[in-house]
C-alpha cells in the first residue's frame, strides 16, 4: 500500500481536534515533505522519524514521501505527531500490516533510538478519543497520565518497535486501567488547627469555602494571612470525579503534565507579584493555560495584592464572573476553564504596620491612599468578603493552638454545600441575580435591612447581589432554610470589616 492514514490529535486550548496523518509514497527522487500547517517542531520530526525507523531495524523507504496533516487550516505543533508519521510510513511501505488501524488513535514523540517520550495534553486528547469510540496508543508515561479516564482502551508503549509489534498482532498489550480509586483516599492539606486566634478570619474562611466565595485578607505582616489562605483547600468539599477530570485535563496541557498522585487534589496556585498578564490568564502565540486555569476548581492566592501591576489585576475581572477565559490571537483562538476561588492578601499601608499596636507606622494618609488605590474599585467589587486580620497579642501568640481542625470545619462546609446542590445544583457564588430571587428565600426584614444598608453605605448593584449570596451561604452553614436579618447583617460585616479604599 502506497497510502496510509493514521488518526491522531492536535491541541487547541483544552480542545483536541482530530488530525488525519496521511502518508503517501511515490516514485521519484527521495524526499520527505510534511504539509498541513506544521510548525517548526513538526517539521523537525522528519529527522527524528528517519533515525527512529532505522535504529528500530526497519527500512526507511528511498522514495518520495509526502505527509499531510489534515485539516490543513489547523495549526499543528509539538512532537506528538512523530509516532503516527512513523507508523504511517511503515504501513504505506508494507512493513506494518494492521487491518484495524482505523480503530486506533496514536500520539507520541520519538527519540532517535526509537524510544518514546511523553507528550503534552495526553488527558485532554484521551477525552476526545473516548468520545470518538477509538482506542489510544500513547507513550507509557503519557498513558499513565491518561489512565484516570475510564471507559476506553488505552495502550502504553515504550518504543516504536513495540508499537509496531502490537499493530502487527505479534505482541499483546494489557490496557492501562488504573482508575481514580487508585489515588490517595484523602489528599493531605495543611491543617487549620495550626492557626492561632483570628476567629473572624477563620469564620470568613469557612463561609468562603462553603459558598465558593472570593476573599480579601488585610493586615500587618506576620498575622497569618498566607497561612489562612494555604488552609482553604483543606476545608473545601472533596472533588467529585467530573471536577477532578476537568482540573487534571487542564494540568495535562502544561509541560509538567498531570500525575496520578495529584488526582482529586484541589489546586493551590500562588504566583509571584511580578507575574505578567499572560502568565496569570494564559496566552502566547500557541495559547497555553495561565494560573487562573491551573487553579480551576481550586484556589488562586495572590499575596501582596497591591504589588501586582494594575493592568495584570484588571484581567481577572471577566474570569472571576464568567468562570472561563477566552484568548484571541491573530492566528489562533482558545478558551480555558477558570472557575477558581480567589484569595488575596495585602498590608494596610506601604510599610504594613498601620493600626499595629506597636505604633511604628509612619505612613502619611496620602501614601496610604496611593497604596490602596493600586487596586481598582471594580476589582474590589468582585471580591465577596473583605476581612481584617489583626496582629495577635503576645500571650495569645505563645499559647498553644486551640482552634478547630480542618476536618471538623470541612464537615460543616460539606453539609452546607450539599444543601446548595440539592436546592439549586451549584454553589451560591455562582448564582445569577434571577436565581437568587428563585432560591434565596429571604425574609422581608432581611431585605429591608439590606435596602437600608444600600442607602447608607452606597453599595453597587454587584455588591448588593454578592451580599445576598454570602447571606445565603451563612444561612446554609447554620442549616436555615430562610435567610434572616442576622444572616444579612453578618454578611455586611464580613464585607465591611476591611475596606481597602476607605
Amino acid at each position: 500500500m502506497a497510502l496510509a492514514v493514521v488518526a491522531s490529535r492536535a491541541l487547541s486550548g483544552l480542545d483536541a481536534p482530530e488530525v488525519a496523518v496521511e502518508v503517501h509514497l511515490a516514485n521519484g527522487l527521495p524526499a520527505f515533505t510534511i504539509v498541513g500547517l506544521p510548525d517548526l517542531e513538526v517539521k523537525e520530526s522528519r529527522e527524528r522519524v528517519r533515525a527512529a525507523i532505522l535504529t528500530s531495524g526497519f527500512e526507511f523507504p528511498a522514495r518520495r514521501i509526502t505527509v499531510n496533516l489534515a485539516p490543513a487550516d489547523l495549526p499543528k505543533d509539538s512532537g506528538r505527531f512523530d509516532l503516527p508519521i512513523a507508523i504511517g510510513i511503515l504501513v504505506a511501505s508494507g512493513q506494518v500490516r494492521c487491518a484495524t488501524l482505523s480503530e486506533y488513535e496514536i500520539a507520541g514523540e520519538l527519540a532517535l533510538t526509537g524510544a518514546l517520550r511523553p507528550v503534552r495534553g495526553a488527558l485532554a486528547m484521551a477525552c476526545k478519543t473516548r468520545a470518538a469510540g477509538r482506542a489510544f496508543i500513547l507513550p507509557q508515561a503519557s498513558a499513565k497520565e491518561a489512565a484516570v479516564l475510564e471507559g476506553m482502551s488505552l495502550y502504553g508503549v515504550d518504543t516504536l518497535l513495540e508499537a509496531c509489534a502490537f499493530l502487527n498482532g505479534l505482541q499483546s498489550l494489557p490496557p492501562c486501567r488504573p482508575g481514580p480509586g487508585d489515588a490517595e483516599a484523602r489528599p493531605s492539606y495543611p491543617d487549620l488547627r495550626d492557626i492561632k486566634g483570628q476567629p473572624l478570619a477563620r469564620h470568613a474562611l469557612e463561609v468562603a469555602a462553603a459558598g465558593r466565595h472570593s476573599l480579601l485578607l488585610m493586615g500587618p505582616p506576620g498575622t497569618g494571612k498566607s497561612m489562612l489562605a494555604a488552609r482553604l483547600p483543606g476545608i473545601l468539599p472533596e472533588m467529585p470525579d467530573d471536577e477532578a477530570l476537568e482540573s487534571a485535563a487542564v494540568r495535562s496541557l502544561t509541560t509538567g503534565g498531570f500525575t496520578l498522585d495529584s488526582w482529586g487534589v484541589r489546586p493551590f496556585r500562588s504566583p509571584h507579584h511580578t507575574a505578567s498578564a499572560v502568565a496569570l490568564v494564559g496566552g502566547g502565540s500557541d495559547p497555553r493555560p495561565g494560573e487562573i486555569s491551573l487553579a480551576h476548581h481550586g484556589v488562586l492566592f495572590l499575596d501582596e495584592l497591591p504589588e501586582f501591576d494594575r493592568k495584570v489585576l484588571e484581567v481577572l475581572r471577566e474570569p472571576l464572573e464568567a468562570g472561563v477565559i477566552h484568548i484571541s490571537r491573530a492566528a489562533r483562538q482558545a478558551s480555558f476553564p477558570a472557575r477558581f476561588q480567589l484569595i488575596a492578601a495585602m498590608n494596610p499601608c506601604p510599610c504594613g504596620y498601620l493600626g499595629h499596636f506597636s505604633g511604628k507606622c509612619r505612613c502619611t494618609p496620602e501614601q496610604v491612599g496611593r497604596y490602596r488605590g493600586k487596586i481598582s474599585g471594580p476589582l474590589l467589587d468582585r471580591i465577596d468578603l473583605h476581612i481584617e486580620v489583626p496582629p495577635l497579642p503576645a500571650d495569645e501568640l505563645v499559647a498553644g493552638s486551640a482552634g478547630e481542625s480542618s476536618e471538623r470545619v470541612r464537615e460543616r462546609v460539606e453539609c452546607a454545600y450539599r444543601r446548595q446542590l440539592a436546592r439549586q445544583g451549584k454553589a451560591n457564588a455562582e448564582l445569577s441575580g434571577v436565581e437568587l430571587e428563585s432560591y434565596g428565600d429571604f425574609q422581608a426584614d432581611a431585605l429591608a435591612l439590606l435596602r437600608e444598608a444600600l442607602d447608607k453605605i452606597g453599595l453597587s448593584a454587584r455588591a448588593y447581589h454578592r451580599i445576598l449570596r454570602v447571606s445565603r451561604t451563612i444561612a446554609d452553614l447554620q442549616g436555615q432554610a430562610m435567610v434572616m436579618r442576622e444572616h444579612v447583617l453578618q454578611a455586611i460585616q464580613l464585607r465591611r470589616a476591611a475596606m481597602p479604599n476607605g
